[in-house]
């Protein structure tokens, strides 16, 4: 699998490399957002890990841009971690948001996390379920074989995080949902964040598909239950 390692300081794409070659991974490096651009729209990549605070182009303006052409999951780094550059990251499309300092080995854990997910599809239903490929509700569609989700006929630009929370509570609509279930089954046992990263996604998710946010119900001291037919 090929990493590409985005960040205009040397010595951190050198570290970052050290690790990412010793855990078997093929490795490309670029300075800046823009070349990061650039190589993306020639070359394909499994994982690209890009700092925030670049010249010529920042990581969340890449980001966005990466998203136009690739769904590949992308790790942001970033020596900030209030939570509004955090939901910014996610809004751009970023699948983790690491802040500086870190640790490398806990950053290669979280990449094999993320590509293990990608590589399963994301969360599944339980096997005892069949669930329909498409499923609609009062102008929502959510096609899971093609991974569309459609209001009034308008395709929604989720990120990659948003699809997969979506598609799990559509599968469990009107179970009662706890945050620690949640986090298992969407992020998978070895997510290294915290109940922040949940509520900041759901947040998210809810302003994307506008009127239907409301069948995201908060339930308190539990988590969230899907209201919907």
């Amino acid at each position: 699998m090929k990493i590409l390692i985005v960040d205009d300081e040397e010595a951190i794409r050198k570290i970052v490399r050290k690790y990412a070659e010793f855990a078997g991974y093929e490795v490309a490096e670029a300075k800046d957002g823009m070349e990061a651009v650039l190589l993306c729209r020639k070359e394909s990549y499994d994982c690209v890990i890009m700092d925030i605070m670049m010249p010529e182009l920042d990581g969340f303006s890449a980001c966005r841009e990466i998203r136009k052409t690739s769904s590949v999951p992308i790790l942001l780094l970033s020596a900030r971690g209030e939570e509004y550059d955090k939901i910014n990251g996610f809004e751009f499309g970023a699948d983790d948001y690491i802040v500086k300092p870190f640790s490398p080995r806990e950053l290669m854990l979280r990449v094999d996390a993320v590509l293990r997910r990608v590589n399963m599809g994301g969360a599944s239903a339980p096997k005892a379920e069949k669930v329909s490929d498409i499923y609609t509700y009062n102008g929502l569609s959510v096609d899971f074989t093609a991974r569309i989700v459609t209001i009034d006929g308008e395709e929604l630009p989720l990120s990659p995080k948003e699809y997969d929370l979506l598609f799990y509570f559509v599968r469990n609509r009107n179970i009662a949902l706890s945050r620690e279930k949640l986090i298992s089954d969407v992020w998978g046992y070895d997510f290294y964040g915290s109940d922040r990263t949940l509520d900041t996604h759901i947040k998210l998710l809810r302003k994307s598909i506008g009127r239907f946010a409301e069948c995201i119900v908060t339930l308190r001291g539990v988590g969230y239950r899907f209201d919907a037919p």
